[in-house]
């Protein structure tokens, strides 16, 4: 194919407007790809002195773009992958000190000091004196104590110990929320990062194209139309520029409200996300229903069951006549007596059934609840396992078509641009076709982490996860590529 043809197979592509599909787009950059490497790559383009003269003088420049590729790298260029127990620990130390957190373990003390209250007697002594004055003094001496006998005090300890489970179960599912959105914000300003970056390559590219268009004019080999052209795109190259820096700066802030500073070791883990995201697929059908019901996100709901179990058992406790005995010893006059006494309360007025049967409501409304947060959550996992799996996918083929061939579809167009076989006003559509389709990659990596991280922060899976199971997961294999994953601020 030579460049000519290939020149012109492009323009005709962007007329129709068929480049705007994304499956074509993919043939159009492998195609050029194609090109670039078994052509274009291999001859020395034929140019005027005054051509040659200008690409020399504009070498550096150019060689940031041969390197970078409008900052589409390919798999040898990339940064090499970090795992996410290299870099995790430093930062759930960090997140650990925060506030916040520190507040829900204090929460989890006052917990088990209410377990510790409850677990106590629930009626003390009594002590009587009494001394009467009359011809002959009487002196006497009582003691009395109630007897639990509905044993309030040991439903009163389950009442606390399941309050305290409920307790750290929405500590958790908190705290898997909270951490879930700070490692969104970390991912987010990586992406914005990544995009300033991409900016700025941008910005000078077009300098130096911009320095060879002039020189080109001068040599009459380019008209004024088409340098007003180039004059037109570093302008907009500016522009991008800064709203690209808004934007991380933006994102900078956001880090800097949840975590205290901007400076963190932070590593894509997309390769975790993808072996995590197949081993649920692979899981069998008939386990969803149990995997669903152990989601730690169901743990408080199901002890809101338990409890309202034992408010009714409470109620019943509460409302029980619990029997007093009491000892006295009295002096009258020379007389010492001896008394034992038993008192019951007589429920006749009030049997307080009404009570047993509001408690008893509960229960059924507490097990209606736990069934609504389980279809929920059942709808959810669902759509998650249905839906990241295909981002996943079209992640893999923007790596694949978009951004390894992109690159070389890139500097092929340089290079005909360069020696004219393509027109100033198709070359800056074919780059800003190829800046738009990176863009998209970036876009697709910030949805995988914005759907696997809210998932895993709802469901309360993400501390188990990063607690427990990352270090296996980093090392197990996986189909997407190591470069897949970079280290963007070390």
């Amino acid at each position: 194919m030579n460049k000519t043809t290939l020149a012109r197979t492009l323009a005709c592509l962007f007329r129709s407007g068929l480049l705007s599909c994304g499956l074509v787009l993919a043939a159009g950059l492998l195609a050029f790809a194609l090109a670039a490497e078994n052509d274009t790559l291999e001859v020395f383009l034929e140019t005027n002195p005054l051509e040659t003269k200008a690409i020399e003088t504009q070498a550096p420049e150019a060689e940031v773009f041969k390197t970078k590729s409008l900052g589409l790298p390919a798999k040898e260029t990339d940064t090499p992958y970090v795992a996410l127990g290299q870099w995790l620990p430093a930062l759930l130390t960090q997140f650990n000190q925060l506030p916040e957190v520190q507040a829900q373990l204090t929460r989890q003390q006052q917990a088990e000091l209410a377990i510790q209250a409850a677990d106590r007697a629930v009626y003390n002594p009594e002590l009587g004196l009494n001394y009467q004055n009359a011809d002959t003094d009487s002196y006497s001496l009582g003691l009395s104590q109630t007897l639990d006998w509905a044993d309030k005090r040991g439903v009163a300890t389950k009442r606390a110990e399941l309050e305290a489970q409920i307790l750290l179960a929405d500590i958790g599912l908190e705290r898997n929320q909270m951490l879930a959105e700070r490692l969104l914000a970390l991912a987010e300003q990586a992406q914005s990062r990544k995009a300033l970056i991409f900016a700025e390559q941008q910005l000078r590219f077009t300098k130096a194209q911009l320095s060879i268009a002039k020189q080109r004019l001068a040599a009459g080999d380019l008209s004024n139309v088409e340098l007003q052209l180039m004059q037109l795109e570093l302008a907009t190259n500016t522009a991008d520029y800064a709203l690209a820096e808004q934007a991380a700066l933006v994102a900078d802030g956001k880090v800097i409200e949840l975590l205290g500073n901007n400076n963190f070791a932070f590593s894509e883990f997309i390769k975790e996300i993808h072996v995590f995201v197949t081993q649920a697929k692979q899981a069998p059908a008939t386990e969803l229903s149990p995997l669903t019901s152990t989601l730690p996100a169901l743990a408080s709901a199901y002890q809101q069951v338990l409890l309202a179990r034992v408010n009714a058992m409470q109620v019943k406790a509460d409302t029980s006549a619990d029997p007093t005995i009491s000892l006295a010893a009295e002096k009258e006059g020379t007389d010492n007596k001896l008394g034992v006494g038993v008192s019951i309360p007589l429920q006749v007025r009030n049997n307080y059934s009404e009570l047993q049967a509001v408690a008893e409501k509960g229960i059924a409304i507490a097990e209606q609840g736990y069934l609504a947060r389980e279809r929920v959550l059942t709808a959810k996992q669902k759509q998650f396992l249905y839906a990241l799996p295909r981002l996943l996918e079209r992640y893999q083929d923007w790596r694949e078509l978009v951004q390894v061939s992109g690159a070389k579809a890139a500097k092929s167009l340089s290079q005909q641009w360069q020696a004219g076989d393509v027109s100033t006003s198709e070359y800056l559509q074919s780059r800003r076709q190829l800046a738009a389709s990176y863009l998209v990659g970036l876009n697709l990596e910030t949805a995988i982490y914005q759907s696997w991280l809210t998932w895993m922060g709802e469901s309360g899976q993400l501390m188990p996860f990063l607690n427990g199971t990352a270090e296996q997961i980093s090392q197990a294999p996986s189909h997407m590529p190591n470069a897949a994953v970079r280290t963007v601020n070390q």
